[in-house]
């Protein structure tokens, strides 16, 4: 039987760029063993801080955190504003996907998605070493890289957004006038208050009004309708680039990790081999 080697996605390269500029190999080689060997026991976000348990020679683990410089809600404005200029983006990510420009938007908005140097990455162990990144948190690092391969959504919960928060937030300026998200407003999605608004050449724009219920109840059965022209690079029919996206969205199972992860590679399996055939009978290639 075959073994499969999947392809590591662009963003877990530019994560395990940081630890190639440590210059103390030997460190970083015994935290990869210890990332392999299963030392890392626990991995888990308290908001956006990631803590973690490993086991090191003591009996009882070390203790663990990880975390990145948050972007305040008015960076994050800009940002979800640029992205929803773009249908692409939007595709990419609501599918869970993270789009090979969007470093691109964070620049134009002065920001940096990922780190460039290990200074920028708040890490600290509770064991005696002194070095910053021990072999604990190295191992953290590499732990961290597999999920990040799993679940593109982990910087931007490092950099103080969850995954639902960002996506909602896209939905929500996806149906936004542009000169609605030209400025800062932190109240412009509360309440159902954000609905698109068609406005004419030189009609005056005004803040939305809270929806009535029979309006919110028409909203959701409009939700799948499309009224405007689908982009031509939306309709490409394609297997998923990871087939793993919806189940990634339920979060973690409750299940030791080393188990956990052979399931979750079981049903990549069968995803894949399920895409394959939908994909077939879409082009017409299957009964």
């Amino acid at each position: 039987m075959a073994v499969q080697i999947e392809q590591r996605q662009w963003w877990v390269d530019r994560w395990l760029e940081l630890l190639d500029s440590y210059r103390f190999k030997k460190r970083l080689e015994r935290a990869r063993n210890y990332a392999r060997e299963g030392n890392v026991l626990s991995l888990q976000f308290v908001e956006s801080k990631l803590t973690a348990l490993v086991q090191g020679t003591e009996v009882d683990p070390y203790q663990v955190t990880l975390g990145l410089d948050c972007f305040s809600d008015e960076d994050w404005h800009y940002v979800v504003a640029t992205l929803a200029e773009q249908a692409l983006y939007a595709a990419q990510l609501l599918s869970g996907a993270m789009p090979p420009s969007i470093e691109q938007v964070f620049v134009q908005n002065g920001l940096n998605l990922f780190p460039f140097t290990l200074g920028e990455v708040h890490s600290r162990c509770s064991c005696p070493d002194k070095a910053n990144p021990c072999k604990h948190i190295g191992a953290v690092y590499y732990q961290l890289a597999d999920h990040f391969q799993e679940d593109p959504f982990v910087i931007f919960r490092l950099r103080g957004r969850s995954r639902g928060e960002l996506l909602e937030q896209l939905s929500c300026y996806r149906h936004l006038d542009p000169a609605q998200l030209a400025t800062y407003d932190p109240d412009l999605c509360n309440d159902s208050t954000a609905i698109a608004i068609d406005t004419e050449e030189g009609a005056t724009t005004t803040k939305p009004q809270k929806q009535t219920k029979a309006e919110q109840q028409q909203a959701i059965e409009q939700f799948w309708q499309y009224r405007g022209e689908l982009a031509p690079e939306l309709t490409a029919i394609v297997p998923p680039d990871n087939p793993m996206q919806q189940i990634e969205r339920l979060g973690d199972l409750p299940l030791n990790y080393e188990v956990a992860r052979e399931i979750k590679q079981a049903l990549t399996q069968i995803y894949q081999t399920s895409s394959q055939a939908t994909l077939g009978q879409m082009v017409g290639a299957g009964d």
